[in-house]
């Protein structure tokens, strides 16, 4: 525990005996003098097919559902400027087209922004915390 770059999550919470019995290795079994550097760590670590499956993960969520809502936005703006009668219509009372479609803009932000939440927390997140883990395990001996 005297070790600065010591991490309880990266250890399994306080069990180091493999550690203290690999005290004399880095990870991977290297001797200390042949750890690779952190560079050539991470490069490694992204070109991992684990890696790639997390950011193929993001991707495939995100761009759709980025390309989505600005499709959603410009739609409200071109309406609104070249549709004015369109959006003037009332649809109860005072509420107009361009009101509930404003407030729609709100309602998908807050939508979109569950769904990535979701999204991240069934799809990526322990994916991404294993890489996480073993990527300190990794670089433990670099900054010893």
């Amino acid at each position: 525990m005297d070790d600065p770059w010591y991490d309880a999550l990266a250890a399994g919470w306080g069990e180091h005996g493999e550690a203290e019995a690999r005290a004399g290795e880095a990870p991977g079994g290297l001797p200390r003098q042949q750890a690779r550097s952190a560079a050539e760590i991470y490069l490694e670590v992204q070109r991992s097919p684990a890696f790639q499956e997390v950011r193929s993960r993001y991707r495939r969520f995100v761009f759709p559902a980025a390309a989505a809502f600005i499709l959603w936005y410009l739609a409200y703006v071109v309406a609104a400027t070249v549709a004015p009668g369109l959006m003037a219509r009332p649809v109860a009372g005072a509420v107009n087209v361009a009101m509930v479609a404003g407030l729609g803009q709100f309602a998908t932000t807050f939508l979109l922004t569950w769904a990535y939440a979701r999204h991240a927390r069934l799809r990526r997140d322990r994916a991404a915390l294993e890489l996480r883990w073993d990527t300190q395990e990794m670089t433990r001996g670099v900054h010893q």
